[in-house]
């Protein structure tokens, strides 16, 4: 399977043919709350799903997924107050391949909740409750044509600020298992570790996509964080990169968004927006 997939794919390392984020996950009970923050981030809501209380807000190439579904909050461990980065979505060439590949690499599959008439989107277990997902559709037809009514009167194609667009995602990891999970993502997915990473949080550890077109930063904590009953791995920051990194921090501002005094020149931080969640803005190089 693996000599397939590269053909497939080029034979170019990039064994799944991933070509970016489709959309990142958010799971709360408190969607309306959650989804005024994604407003004054410049987020517009779009779209909600036939069948489910599943919500789809966009701004430029960007999907943000509010997953507020009562039985899958049920299957959670989400508290009823806060909200969790709960699935990534990665672009690949051919879902079915990628999923099989995955399968004979070890990875931990994940029942499907597609009902009568909806897709059945592949993914794989991540860090603690999460999902990676796999989706071929996004050129034509997409995954949400298919799944969800669009808001009548709304631009489905609302322009990025600042051209704003994913940049990684923040995973905390337990002390001492930065060569586990960076393994989990080079052997299974085609990350790599690269040199660079976090202004702020210094202990990052970046691995870029194969794709080169976002990352995932692993930020151990310290051991007496690591060590707390109420801690767990997971995802805790979603990251974008910025044309007007200043600009951005002023519109934030203006938005009554409380930004992390760590902030640097090139990047910024919001305080926690909701609990459990915060977001990161970086300057995209030649840019200031």
């Amino acid at each position: 399977m693996a000599e397939s997939m590269e053909r497939a794919t080029g034979g170019n390392g990039n064994i799944l043919g991933m070509d970016g984020l489709e959309f990142v996950e958010f799971a709360t009970a408190n969607p309306e709350s959650f989804g005024a923050v994604l407003e004054k981030l410049g987020f517009v809501r779009i779209a909600r799903h036939r069948s489910r209380r599943v919500f789809l807000y966009r701004q430029g190439p960007m999907n943000l997924v509010v997953d507020a579904d009562p039985q899958a909050l049920a299957s959670s461990t989400i508290r009823p107050d806060s909200v969790s980065l709960d699935a990534l979505a990665f672009r690949v060439t051919d879902a079915r391949r990628a999923y099989q590949h995955l399968m004979e690499c070890g990875a931990w599959p994940i029942p499907s909740r597609a009902e009568a008439m909806e897709l059945n989107i592949p993914g794989v277990h991540g860090v603690g409750d999460s999902i990676l997902y796999l989706v071929d559709r996004y050129h034509g037809i997409s995954i949400y044509d298919v799944d969800f009514d669009f808001e009548q009167g709304v631009d489905p194609s609302p322009p990025a600020r600042h051209g704003l667009q994913f940049h990684s995602a923040v995973q905390t990891i337990e002390t001492w298992r930065s060569d586990v999970w960076t393994d989990f993502y080079g052997q299974l997915f085609g990350f790599t570790p690269r040199a660079g990473g976090d202004d702020i949080d210094t202990a990052c550890a970046l691995l870029a996509s194969p794709c080169g077109k976002f990352g995932i930063e692993l930020l151990e904590l310290p051991e007496d964080l690591a060590h707390d009953q109420h801690w767990d791995e997971g995802f805790a920051r979603l990251n974008f990169s910025t044309t007007d990194l200043a600009g951005t921090v002023a519109s934030l501002r203006e938005q009554g968004i409380d930004i992390d005094p760590r902030s640097t020149s090139t990047e910024a931080l919001t305080r926690s927006v909701a609990k459990g969640v915060q977001f990161g803005f970086i300057a995209r190089p030649g840019q200031s």
